[in-house]
């Protein structure tokens, strides 16, 4: 079945554009010598996950219990969550996780420390923790220095709790190249001002993990970092087109929707609203907008509602009519397969399978 012959709206992903975009990360990772471990809160599917783990990341990662528990289901030989998980159910779900397989949890206080530590003694498990500092963020994460160490001194001797390393999130690596390259130098500064502290007090470091998409191809250019966590690369969308970090060939995954109504001059209403896309509006490039039509750039998608999408056909070349089939890259793909039950698989255009999005709404 071609995709065109769907019920819409649909989320597709071409397998050629997924298998060349994970091939091109783990061969990226070889190179420098940088562990993979891929945030799975893009695809949210196991059988995807599989897929990274053959190519040779070395476990995946996850944010929140549900996430790891699902995720469980790819038998990675360990889950980072990179997350302050704070709550003791979810700390008891993550513990008897813990017995089948090794869980590292990322965290910045105390309190959390303890209630993770009293968690794994419950359940007799160990987990290995990463202090989370702030690489300039500025969303979580202790200054990069003395604080860093003090907590990992505060955790070596927890009961069940394993020290094991450093963790942050670049994220305000993002923009043009030019701005990226400048931003991973205020990155590497920190993650230098971080290490050094540990140096100082002769207590070693394992794991500093790192990463985004946005980031992920300057991370052999900060010196320290042993692993990434990128996420989005494996279907990319217009906020990683527009930065450069890829083209629009390497964005895999697309919304087929339909032409449901062309009665309003200069508009033509599709069936892919905000419940199928997000309102998640575009941070790069011209920053508008809520998605491409492939088949009609000049057609910009102005506005959703929950089940409309609106399109601006007064100064598109296409003749819309009603019944018409078209495809949309997102904005922000992590949010828009969040919304999805299934994705279907396409090769050449043909539908080949599809896929249950697993842990789809896991936010606990």
């Amino acid at each position: 079945m071609h995709y065109s012959q769907l019920s819409t709206p649909a989320l597709t992903v071409d397998l050629e554009s997924l298998e060349r975009n994970l091939d091109r990360m783990a061969q990226y990772c070889r190179e420098h010598n940088l562990g993979l471990r891929p945030h799975t809160k893009t695809h949210k599917t196991p059988e995807l996950a599989r897929m990274q783990l053959s190519r040779g990341a070395i476990g995946l990662t996850v944010a929140k219990a549900g996430e790891a528990e699902v995720m469980a289901g790819a038998d990675p030989a360990e889950i980072l969550v990179a997350f302050p998980v704070y709550g003791a159910e979810k700390l008891r779900r993550l513990a008897e996780l813990a017995r089948a397989r090794r869980i590292l949890i990322s965290l910045d206080s105390e309190a959390a420390a303890r209630q993770l530590s009293a968690a794994a003694t419950a359940q007799g498990v160990e987990f290995g923790v990463l202090v989370e500092f702030d690489a300039g963020l500025g969303r979580c994460g202790l200054f990069p220095g003395p604080d860093c160490v003090r907590l990992a001194r505060t955790i070596q001797k927890l009961p069940a709790l394993r020290f094991r390393g450093l963790l942050t999130y670049p994220g305000n690596i993002w923009g043009t190249d030019q701005e990226r390259k400048k931003e991973s130098q205020s990155v590497a500064t920190a993650v230098a001002r971080a290490l050094a502290a540990f140096d100082e007090e002769r207590l070693p470091v394992e794991i500093v993990s790192a990463g985004s998409t946005p980031s992920a191809s300057l991370s052999h250019e900060i010196p320290g970092v042993t692993e990434i966590r990128p996420g989005t690369y494996v279907y990319n969308d217009l906020n990683t087109h527009y930065q450069g970090a890829c083209s629009l060939e390497d964005c895999a995954a697309r919304v087929v929707a339909t032409v449901v109504s062309i009665a309003v001059p200069g508009r033509a209403m599709i069936d892919a609203g905000s419940k199928t896309l997000s309102s998640d509006q575009l941070r790069a490039g011209p920053q508008g907008g809520y998605g491409l039509l492939v088949e009609a750039p000049d057609a910009p998608l102005i506005k959703l509602n929950e089940e409309h999408g609106y399109v601006d056909t007064s100064n598109s070349g296409r003749h819309f009519q009603v019944g018409d089939t078209v495809t949309i890259i997102p904005n922000h793909v992590c949010t828009c397969v969040n919304l999805h039950e299934e994705i279907f698989l396409l090769r050449s255009g043909e539908v080949v399978g599809s896929w249950l999005v697993a842990a789809r709404g896991k936010i606990r």
